[in-house]
């Protein structure tokens, strides 16, 4: 039983309308990180951005989301959830009108940073918020899955909406989403949504606070660089520099009376066992999304608009998955639950190694449904045990740290398969006699290389170039799903080990 639920009071027709208006920017933060990979190529060519440029363009906005979430998590507890969120949607608000304006790369680096910053204070909240207004824990369970099917429906989302705008506007109205969506937020938040904050708290902790982004910022950039180049030197000392500072801020936070991020929180086994099951989840499911996706345009060669489209019946899948779960999860113990979905998920990535470069669509779009469908369960009742395993004043704090290990697990997910793949891939590719040795070193490097060089290349070469650069890429992503299935096994006996003694929300609610 969870021991800080309070199942006495039931929530009414306000709080699902509250939640309504919670789940729209949720929406908006996830389709935030996919949307901008359409717009690219128009926004580069007319801001005139580098390559570097486009890369940072890219990636602050998740960068600093993951190095402040904790912070922000923590302090929403101190100063108020609804406040905090409120704050954030003003920022969110003005940061998408820079952005949609931009006129110069480094104008739109620092606009897609502060709409990082402006996020980071947005989700914690959205998720702490939820519990307290569901303190029932059926309620609760289902209102996080609708929370989180909204998270998971903006990421898939995201490509086609991206595609459909640019058919017809200029970049920049892909940034402009967001003022609608936090206009909404801004007028029905103080009606719909209840204030909490944690009476006891302490004085936020400067140092934790610039520790915390010094450890958590040098290791996601560094395995995002990992994942793009490889294991190389100065990505690793990223990564080591970043861990190191880690250590340092854990050790702070042992020695404050209000620590920024309360250790005693992992004694707790079900806290523990399912924030590392959700980060190993996150892991493979990224990585599934990234092969996914080169899988539809550089094997199968669709536009971005018709890839993205295809990511659909994934979306109908997770909505599926997520609402099935908190309803199963009544009547049945919850690590069961979730064990049986990395089963049928497991079962899902199996089938996508019989995956070839002529199998077609169906295989793929197959396999990848039975994946959403059997994973969405330890995402969604997961995120449950995270927030409902802790105090409620701590609320704040467990949602950030949900948020942080679901960014951490995406990075190393594309980090880590990406970089396996990638390396099958260049021990797999046969390149054709008559290659030029620039273009055979760059071939072998990279996937989408080969298929932009087979295109330059006259008739038989070209060809034979881009036949066996897809041979070779599926089968590095064969390797990854054979993979991901023995984690997500793995995954399952970790939380029937470490949740067997959580019990189905009927039993809580007696």
């Amino acid at each position: 039983m969870l021991t800080h639920a309070q199942p006495s009071a039931r929530a009414g027709t306000r709080a699902w309308i509250g939640l309504a208006v919670l789940a729209l920017p949720t929406i908006l933060l996830a389709l935030d990180m996919t949307v901008l990979y359409m717009a690219l190529p128009q926004l580069g060519a007319d801001l005139g951005a580098t390559g570097t440029e486009l890369l940072w363009i890219t990636d602050i906005y998740g960068f600093m989301i993951a190095g402040v979430l904790i912070t922000m998590g923590t302090l929403g507890d101190r100063v108020g959830r609804r406040r905090l969120l409120l704050i954030g949607a003003t920022a969110f608000l003005g940061a998408s009108v820079l952005a949609a304006l931009s006129t110069s790369p480094e104008m739109l680096i620092v606009a897609r940073a502060l709409l990082g910053l402006a996020g980071a204070t947005l989700t914690p909240s959205t998720l702490s918020l939820i519990t307290n207004m569901f303190p029932d824990p059926r309620q609760r369970s289902m209102a996080i899955a609708i929370w989180l099917m909204s998270f998971s429906l903006g990421g898939a989302i995201g490509p086609a909406v991206g595609g459909a705008l640019l058919e017809r506007f200029w970049w920049g109205s892909v940034f402009l989403l967001g003022v609608p969506v936090m206009l909404l937020l801004l007028v029905c938040g103080p009606w719909l949504l209840p204030e909490y904050r944690d009476p006891s708290a302490g004085r936020l902790d400067l140092i934790s606070a610039a520790l915390s982004l010094a450890a958590i910022l040098p290791v996601v950039h560094g395995v995002k660089q990992i994942a793009k180049d490889g294991p190389q030197v100065v990505p690793l000392l990223f990564v080591a520099a970043g861990a190191a500072v880690g250590v340092v801020f854990v050790r702070r936070q042992g020695s404050l009376a209000s620590p920024l991020l309360d250790l005693r929180l992992f004694a707790d086994r079900r806290f523990t066992g399912a924030l590392t099951s959700m980060l190993l989840g996150m892991v493979t499911l990224y990585a599934f999304t990234f092969y996914f996706t080169q899988y539809l345009q550089l094997v199968e060669g669709l536009s971005p608009f018709t890839a993205g489209l295809w990511f659909i019946p994934l979306a109908a899948a997770t909505i599926l998955g997520s609402m099935a779960a908190p309803l199963i999860a009544r009547r049945h113990p919850p690590a069961r639950v979730i064990a049986a979905g990395l089963v049928i998920a497991a079962a899902g990535y199996g089938s996508l190694a019989f995956l070839g470069v002529q199998s077609g669509l169906a295989l793929l779009i197959t396999g990848g449904v039975v994946v959403a469908i059997g994973i969405n369960p330890l995402l969604v009742l997961s995120t449950d045990l995270i927030v409902g395993s802790v105090p409620p004043q701590r609320a704040g704090s467990a949602s950030a740290m949900q948020e942080t290990c679901g960014e951490l697990g995406a990075s190393l997910g594309i980090a880590v398969f990406g970089t396996l793949g990638a390396a099958v891939y260049s021990s797999r590719i046969a390149l054709p006699e008559g290659l030029p040795h620039a273009a055979a070193t760059a071939a072998r490097d990279s996937f989408a290389t080969a298929a932009a060089l087979a295109q330059d290349l006259p008739g038989p070469l070209g060809t034979n170039l881009i036949v066996s650069a897809r041979e070779a890429f599926v089968a590095g992503m064969t390797v990854v799903t054979v993979i991901s299935a023995a984690v997500l096994l793995g995954i399952a006996g970790l939380v029937l080990v470490t949740l067997r003694r959580v019990r189905p929300h009927s039993a809580e609610g007696d």
